[in-house]
């Protein structure tokens, strides 16, 4: 029996407040060994609602999101690969500032990560290199969009969301994404800390000086 799974989705972004082409969403939902006959994407303006299902993973993958703001389906672009489905996701506004998250709830996700892959922080993003989207098409280029294949009419199916593996799931994103995580890595020293290491290593240093002395 197929298990129902939450697909791990990456993000990142764009944003150019005169430029259509540079104010985008990259949006990547993992869903390995899917073919396109068996997927259906349902893109809206505010969010999307993807089912697909793995024959030879015996896995049914869903996931509903509902964007931040409005995004431009009819100019937004698809690319399916044997592991991904890969979008890139025109916002409807320009705006020279980045969305603050992806979601329009300010809530964590464990399924959402940043794409570090393709992140650029929002005051270098026009120093980036231009990405090739020579293998992406539009919405409607994408065989097998309209409907699941064999899936039997699972498009609209909610069903079990149990079977994810959070634990692979893991990885802290950006300030202000919707996977932000806490962590302790280059954080300065707590208030005392580093006069009490100073203290113990002064003291280390006393008590070999000391013993050298009576060895003497």
């Amino acid at each position: 029996m197929a298990s129902t799974v939450t697909p791990e989705v990456r993000w990142a972004q764009r944003s150019s407040a005169t430029d259509p082409e540079s104010n985008f969403i990259y949006l990547t939902i993992s869903v390995p060994d899917v073919p396109t006959s068996n997927l259906k994407l349902d893109l809206k303006p505010t969010g999307l609602v993807f089912t697909g299902h793995s024959d030879t993973l015996k896995k049914t993958y869903h996931v509903e999101l509902e964007f931040y703001a409005e995004i431009d389906p009819a100019a937004s672009q698809v690319h399916h690969t044997a592991r991904d489905v890969e979008m890139k996701l025109r916002k409807k506004e320009l705006d020279a500032h980045y969305w603050p998250r992806l979601l329009k709830e300010p809530k964590k996700v464990h399924f959402l990560k940043t794409d570090f892959d393709k992140w650029v922080d929002e005051d270098e993003q026009h120093e980036a290199a231009e990405d090739d989207f020579s293998n992406f098409g539009g919405m409607e280029g994408m065989p097998g969009m309209g409907g699941m294949g064999g899936m039997g009419g699972m498009g609209g199916m909610g069903g079990d969301f149990g079977g994810i593996d959070f634990s692979k799931l893991g990885g802290a994103g950006l300030p202000g994404g919707d996977d932000e995580e806490d962590s302790d890595d280059d954080m300065p020293p707590l208030e005392g800390e580093g006069e009490a290491d100073k203290a113990e290593e002064a003291k280390d240093v006393k008590e070999t000086v000391d013993t050298s002395k009576e060895a003497a």
